[in-house]
């Protein structure tokens, strides 16, 4: 899981992007339409990047399809060290995961 999450999170394009998204779910958990809000990004531009969480097992959906809320995998809480790291890493002003400001 953490050569998975490093290539997600860090490796890959939109990494960035990804990681202020599971910020705003460590804050609370969240829709897409409520993400999209939180982190000023386009609501498809949001769906993409869960899209791609979900695909490597990092989120999983939490209700009906509309207004299912995102929730970290038991894999991702048992490796959240990892996770943390890689928030340092590609992130390390901790960019405020609600309003996307420094």
């Amino acid at each position: 899981m953490e050569g998975v999450l490093w290539y997600v999170l860090a490796s890959s394009r939109g990494g960035h992007t990804r990681v202020r998204v599971l910020r705003a779910i460590d804050e609370r958990p969240r829709n897409a339409n409520q993400l999209a809000d939180a982190l000023d990004l386009d609501y498809t531009t949001v769906r993409h990047h869960l899209d791609v969480l979900q695909e490597n097992n990092v989120v999983r959906k939490s209700g009906d399809e509309y207004a299912a809320v995102y929730l970290f995998t038991d894999r991702v809480r048992s490796n959240w060290d990892t996770v943390e790291e890689i928030f340092d890493t590609v992130d390390p002003d901790g960019d405020d995961a609600a309003t996307g400001d420094p």
